[in-house]
């Protein structure tokens, strides 16, 4: 018998929802489902159909709470557990969806329950975050004795003034989701029972504007992050030469002009 999926994968129109699919262990992420991520989000980034992904966890309880313990815990008393460190190189699911760093399209995580260690980082590495009011968030590895190696060191202490950031870090303290949408984290906290309407918007807002300035906005912001402004300006960004010469940067003001609906090509 086949084994059951780590990762569900859906599309629908030009969207990808992805939900991670181990219910019964608070999608707690063992290694097959990071390979199972891999390839969905391999196939994500080369099915130009997809413009966009909601990123979400199965049941009620939990996003994520990050990696699975117990099986870490079994290759280490196996001895087959090699010392871990930054990032995912060389292990299984790599690159990460925390290392894709040139993934142009936009990813939505939707977030009810916890949101844990690398479930965090997950959410982190996300370009808008929807939670529920019930959401918590915590990077508690160093109460574990290890590190907060998928970017959640790094994103933390970018998305956040640096002493709140050090603060979650150095104590694994939890934050709820008004916490964190008023630390900037989340983008929006709703009623757990209007999660999935709230995400519905946005993702229709995204969907609305033209695929490839999208890609394009993504990349800049992300290259341009820790460059001087001049530096920012002169630099060239792949998706942003594609859009500039592309049928769609044509179509939107054709469309404005005619008083009708811009009809998107992604090309």
């Amino acid at each position: 018998m086949k084994p059951r999926s780590r990762v569900l994968y859906e599309k629908n129109g030009h969207l990808a929802r992805i939900t991670l699919d181990r219910p019964e262990v608070l999608n707690a992420m063992d290694l097959r489902m990071h390979e199972e991520l891999a390839e969905i989000w391999d196939d994500f980034e080369s099915d130009d159909e997809m413009w966009a992904a909601v990123l979400s966890g199965s049941g009620t309880r939990a996003f994520s709470v990050g990696q699975d313990l117990k099986e870490a815990a079994g290759r280490i008393r196996e001895g087959t557990a090699p010392p871990a460190t930054f990032g995912s190189r060389g292990k299984p699911g790599w690159p990460r969806l925390t290392e894709r760093f040139d993934l142009a399209k936009p990813v939505v995580a939707k977030v009810r329950g916890y949101a844990m260690g690398g479930g965090f980082e997950l959410a982190l590495a996300c370009d808008i975050v929807i939670a529920s009011e019930d959401a918590t968030f915590a990077l508690p590895e160093a109460r574990l004795g290890l590190m907060a190696g998928a970017g959640g060191v790094f994103r933390l202490t970018r998305q956040l003034p640096w002493k709140t950031a050090m603060g979650h870090l150095l104590t694994g303290r939890s934050m709820d989701a008004r916490r964190a949408f008023e630390l900037g984290l989340v983008n929006e906290v709703v009623p757990a029972e209007d999660l999935d309407e709230c995400v519905d918007g946005w993702v229709a807002d995204i969907l609305r504007c033209a695929p490839l300035s999208v890609r394009a906005i993504k990349e800049a912001a992300t290259r341009s992050s820790t460059m001087p402004l001049e530096s920012a300006f002169a630099t060239r960004y792949p998706w942003e030469e594609r859009r500039m010469h592309s049928e769609d940067a044509r179509e939107g003001p054709l469309a404005f002009a005619e008083k009708r609906e811009p009809r998107w090509k992604a090309r």
